[in-house]
C-alpha cells in the first residue's frame, strides 16, 4: 500500500470533481474520529493492487505490521485503475459520492427496480432532478425516499429532460447498489 502519485492523484480527482463538485474539499478535508490518538486525523488515498481506497491516517499507520503480501483490503475501495490507466469508481464508494453530490436524480418507484437491474435512468422513471446539470456531469441517483442508489453520467441537460419523451434516456448507468449481489465474487 502507497501513496498516490502526482498523475494518479490528479487523476481520481477529476473524476472525483465530475460528481462532487466543489465539495470535493469536503472529501480531501474530512476529520477522522478513528483511532487511539486523541486529535482527529484525516483521511487519505493509497493504492493497493491497482484499487484506490479512502482510509484514514491512523488505520494506515496501523497497517504499515502487516506484510503487503497478506494485506486484502483496508479503508473503503473507492475505485481501481485500469490497465490502461483509466481510473473506474466502484459502487462502494457510493456513500461518500452521495452524501457530497453536487447533481443528483431521484427515480420513481416504479423505475427503482430497472435501475438497479442495471438499465439506465429514462425519463419516464425520473421523479425529480436539480437544476444546472448539462450532459456528461456526473449524477447520483436516489430513490424518492432520498436512498442512494448508484451513479452515473447525464446524457441530457436539464432542461433537455423537460422537453424529451418518456422513453427518452436521461442518465447513462454506470454502478447501482444491485451490483453487490449480481458481482459479489468479484467486489
Amino acid at each position: 500500500m502507497r501513496p498516490l502519485d502526482e498523475t494518479e492523484t490528479t487523476t481520481v480527482f477529476e473524476k472525483l470533481f465530475k460528481f462532487t463538485g466543489n465539495n470535493l474539499k469536503n472529501i480531501v478535508e474530512n476529520p477522522s474520529h478513528e483511532g487511539p490518538d486523541p486529535g482527529s486525523g484525516r483521511y487519505c488515498f493509497r493504492l493497493h493492487k491497482n484499487k484506490v481506497y479512502y482510509v484514514s491516517e491512523s488505520l494506515v499507520k496501523r497497517a504499515t505490521n502487516i506484510a503487503r503480501t497478506q494485506l486484502v483490503s483496508l479503508g473503503t475501495c473507492i475505485g481501481r485503475f485500469t490497465h490502461g490507466g483509466k481510473f473506474h469508481l466502484t459502487v462502494q464508494c457510493l456513500s461518500l459520492l452521495a452524501s457530497n453530490a453536487k447533481h443528483k436524480v431521484w427515480l420513481k418507484p416504479t423505475s427503482e427496480m430497472s435501475f438497479l437491474y442495471g438499465n439506465h435512468v429514462l425519463k419516464g422513471g425520473l421523479g425529480r432532478i436539480t437544476e444546472n446539470i448539462v450532459p456528461g456531469d456526473g449524477v447520483v441517483v436516489f430513490s424518492m425516499s432520498d436512498v442512494h442508489l448508484g451513479f452515473g453520467i447525464a446524457a441530457k441537460s436539464t432542461q433537455d429532460c423537460r422537453k424529451l419523451d418518456p422513453n427518452g434516456i436521461v442518465v447513462l448507468h454506470q454502478t447501482d447498489i444491485g451490483e453487490y449481489l449480481r458481482m459479489e465474487d468479484e467486489l
